[in-house]
């Protein structure tokens, strides 16, 4: 092998690797990005040091795969989780709400989870509050170890991920863990990417 024909090879590795961990997302409900670039890695029979694509490169495979395969019931879905997440985010205003995670982004399917951020002075107020309203919950292990807490809750489009911070944290820009933004939004910024039907303009994060 050539000097010039190792980033080529790298790159399509990586290409490779993209879409075919978008296919495992979608087709064996892999939600964790990671999980699904080792399996594909591991399925294309790449060699264990092979550099994986970043979560955006993920994205934009899931977001051709879905507009090839399920463009139509894709976008109905995607409509409805994201009407269920304002319903959360409007229930849990004083919390200052926001959605994130792949129903934002556009990429979620149907094992996907609605993931809304709350900034709570402690996890034990949202509990209370959830209790109230008689909403069960279930406790999950936070995977930011800023978040005090993650309660689930139950829909009938989909499971929502409550993963409370401390208020301090709301001005601190979030990561995936292949260092890229997290993008969020309020409600309002929500309602806007609703009103187009489709559900697939890009969001105006806050």
């Amino acid at each position: 092998m050539t000097r010039h024909e190792r980033p080529r090879s790298s790159t399509t590795a990586r290409a490779s690797i993209a879409s075919a961990a978008a296919r495992l997302m979608v087709e064996d409900g892999i939600t964790d990005y990671h999980h699904a670039k080792r399996k594909a890695a591991r399925l294309l029979g790449l060699p264990e040091h092979t550099a994986y694509p970043d979560n955006a490169e993920i994205d934009v495979e899931l977001r051709t795969y879905r507009s090839l395969y399920q463009d139509a019931g894709h976008a109905e879905l995607l409509h409805e989780q994201r009407l269920a997440a304002l319903e959360i985010l409007e229930m849990l205003a004083s919390f200052r709400p926001y959605l994130t995670g792949s129903v934002l982004e556009g990429t979620a399917g149907e094992h996907s989870t609605i993931d809304i951020l709350l900034f709570a002075d402690s996890a034990k107020e949202v509990e209370i509050f959830l209790l109230n309203r008689n909403l069960a919950f279930e406790h999950a292990e936070p995977r930011n170890e800023r978040a005090e807490a993650v309660l689930v809750l139950e829909t009938d489009v989909a499971d929502v991920n409550l993963i409370v911070f401390p208020p301090q944290f709301e001005r601190v820009a979030m990561k995936h863990r292949d260092g890229h933004a997290r993008e969020r939004v309020r409600a309002e910024a929500l309602r806007s990417l609703l009103a187009d039907r489709g559900g697939t303009k890009t969001p105006v994060v806050d």
